[in-house]
């Protein structure tokens, strides 16, 4: 059996048979695009969505472009975003021989969770085929020679010619970015928090001295799942210095963090009350706190979007 590249070792692939080889209601509106071919009707896939399917492909299969269908649609929240944290398993299938050459473990863990980017690295032929695929959908890709990175191809037995398909089972899409009701609050001596179409936070700190205690609003309340202050979410993140409005971290060039919100900002929990998934929360951190009890590095203003709940690691 070949050894496979770093980035499917994490992306927990396991290679099958390499030695023969050759938005829907409750979301936010994201358009499901119609594939520009029918290609995937050359293939045919039975069985439950997060079980392995079983897939007859007609060969020689070969496609020029990217064509998919959804098997299965699901009502979750929708792909939209290429940072976005997702858990899926799939199954890749060579056009030539139409047997397995790589599938994940369909085990049903859920901890398994990578941004979006680093599948659609491993495959650019998924970024086409899932834009706004949603949670609970089983998609067909018919992939064409490019559609998989070339060392990735080259370590399943793919040639530079060879097309493939792929059945990809999205098990979970974590949102994007906060989404829920706007909350208000009296904003006296507090930042205001503007937001990108994307859902990018900006701060605007106001010229008044910092809260002296840690103080807490909720700005969006998501209409998701509660979460405590020791349990794992991801969130994407921004803090910002009060006294020279500078970005001091962010998450939103990355990938979301996943952390617990007593790590992230010790005390925001218990000060905010009652946190859910999709909920955006403002913080405000005093220098004592904020710098390990010196005033010296002053007070940070922390704006956190919670995007999910993270399972836990499958025993």
């Amino acid at each position: 059996m070949r050894k496979l590249p770093a980035l499917l070792a994490v992306l927990g692939l396991t290679a099958v048979g390499l030695a023969g080889c050759a938005v829907p209601a409750g979301f936010e509106s994201c358009p499901r695009p119609s594939s520009t071919t029918s290609a995937t009707d050359l293939v045919t896939v039975s069985g439950e969505v997060g079980k392995e399917p079983d897939v007859s492909v007609n060969t020689p299969f070969h496609v020029d472009e990217t064509s998919f269908s959804d098997a299965v649609t699901g009502d979750g929240p929708a792909i939209s975003s290429d940072n976005q944290a997702v858990v899926l398993d799939i199954t890749i299938v060579s056009g030539k021989t139409g047997e397995p050459v790589v599938a994940t473990q369909y085990n049903g863990d859920a901890s398994r969770v990578n941004a979006f980017s680093r599948w659609t690295q491993a495959v650019p032929a998924l970024d086409t085929a899932l834009e706004c695929a949603t949670e609970g959908s089983r998609i067909v890709v018919a992939i064409p020679p490019g559609g998989i990175e070339t060392e990735t191809a080259a370590s399943l037995g793919l040639g530079e010619k060879d097309s493939a398909v792929a059945i990809v089972d999205l098990q979970k899409v974590y949102l994007p970015r906060a989404q829920g009701s706007l909350v208000y609050n009296d904003a006296m001596g507090m930042p205001t928090v503007v937001r990108a179409p994307d859902g990018r936070p900006g701060v605007i700190v106001p010229d008044s001295a910092a809260p002296e205690k840690l103080t807490a609003q909720t700005l969006i309340k998501g209409d998701g799942e509660k979460v405590s202050g020791d349990q794992n979410v991801r969130v994407n993140y921004t803090s910002v210095s009060w006294d020279d409005r500078k970005v001091i971290e962010t998450t939103w060039d990355s990938e979301a963090a996943s952390t617990t919100l007593e790590a992230l900002v010790p005390g925001a929990a218990k000060a905010l009350g009652d946190v859910t998934v999709g909920s955006q929360l403002l913080v405000v951190v005093p220098a004592e706190k904020a710098s390990g009890g010196s005033s010296a590095s002053g007070a940070r203003v922390f704006v956190i979007d919670v995007l999910g709940v993270d399972a836990a690691a499958a025993q």
